[in-house]
């Protein structure tokens, strides 16, 4: 993977990949970035609906490569772009996400209230510019940089963790932990967002090198069925996750807490979740009568599964419960 910092170092990475007709896809909001491409899609919607997958598809028409700017939305419509053109992607992400450092990509099913997706995107450089990241909202802010948490948490203690896996996991955690408050003190500081980023890169090295759990699994869910904003559905569900986990991956746990310069890491995650006052399903229009349903969807989905505790239906249900 190629990374860079500063927006004038993209023309000079699509240079090196030998791409000369690029599609930028995203969203409105960055529809007129002055950045080197031949063709521009600006349809990118939240959760990367099916079809606007299948308007970005149509688009690519002579592209031979792709440019994506903006969050994980935009950076998973261009994925399943990717996936389904055989074309390679540069990343320019402006959110904490990280969804620039998996093959894999979220699509919503909007008519059957679903999160799929798939994989077999080519990412093969990321871009990294602060600047973009200077307006973005302090709801996103701190969502994706929860979800982004969330990404160094379940690191530590999926099945699949790794010894490098960790080593991101921890760097990026840290940068998170300290810099988080410090952007929402301090929105418009360029310094303060570039550390932050910094942490979100390393994390998402780390959900790259190994994977996602439980919380990711609940968030999953509760975004497909009700629309409901990725980072801040992480900023729920980690909290409940790390305390269900912690019985079988005390280690682990006590690691992020350290990282976090704290003795308790679920209870930190839920002071930075504060910060923009996330605080239980029932704020965002959950039903408490479909909690089963979202239990049971989240329960068989591929992150609860890699849990390092088995979840069942009914555990996931009380965490629910607990958040609601």
């Amino acid at each position: 993977m190629i990374v860079r910092w500063g927006l004038d170092a993209l023309g000079g990475v699509l240079e090196e990949l030998e791409i000369a007709r690029p599609l930028l896809v995203t969203s409105e909001r960055f529809a007129d970035v002055d950045i080197p491409v031949a063709s521009r899609f600006a349809g990118v919607r939240t959760h990367a609906p099916k079809e606007t997958v299948a308007a970005a598809i149509a688009a690519a028409g002579a592209a031979d490569g792709l440019v994506a700017v903006g969050g994980g939305s935009a950076i998973d419509t261009a994925k399943a772009v990717s996936a389904d053109l055989g074309l390679r992607l540069v990343a320019v992400p402006t959110t904490y996400a990280g969804a620039e450092w998996t093959p894999y990509y979220g699509m919503r099913d909007e008519a059957r209230r679903l999160k799929t997706g798939g994989g077999g995107a080519s990412v093969v450089a990321v871009v990294y510019e602060p600047l973009l990241t200077l307006e973005l909202p302090r709801a996103a802010t701190v969502g994706t940089a929860l979800n982004a948490l969330a990404h160094a948490a379940e690191a530590l203690y999926v099945k699949t963790r790794s010894a490098e896996g960790d080593e991101e996991a921890i760097a990026g955690a840290a940068l998170i932990g300290r810099w988080l408050p410090l952007v929402v003190d301090r929105p418009h500081d360029i310094e303060v967002r570039t550390r932050l980023l910094e942490g979100a890169m390393h994390a998402g090295r780390a959900l790259g090198l190994t994977g996602l759990a439980l919380a990711h699994a609940m968030a999953q869910v509760l975004g497909g069925r009700y629309g409901l904003p990725h980072g801040a559905m992480n900023a729920l569900t980690l909290p409940p996750a790390l305390r269900f986990n912690e019985e079988v991956a005390p280690e682990a746990v006590a690691r992020l807490a350290q990282a976090l310069d704290t003795d308790d890491a679920a209870t930190r995650a839920e002071e930075l979740a504060g910060l923009e006052g996330f605080g239980r399903l029932r704020d965002f229009g959950v039903p408490e009568e479909e909690l089963p349903l979202v239990a049971a969807e989240a329960a068989a989905r591929p992150g609860a599964l890699a849990n390092p505790r088995s979840a069942r239906p009914e555990d996931v249900l009380e965490l629910l419960r607990s958040l609601w």
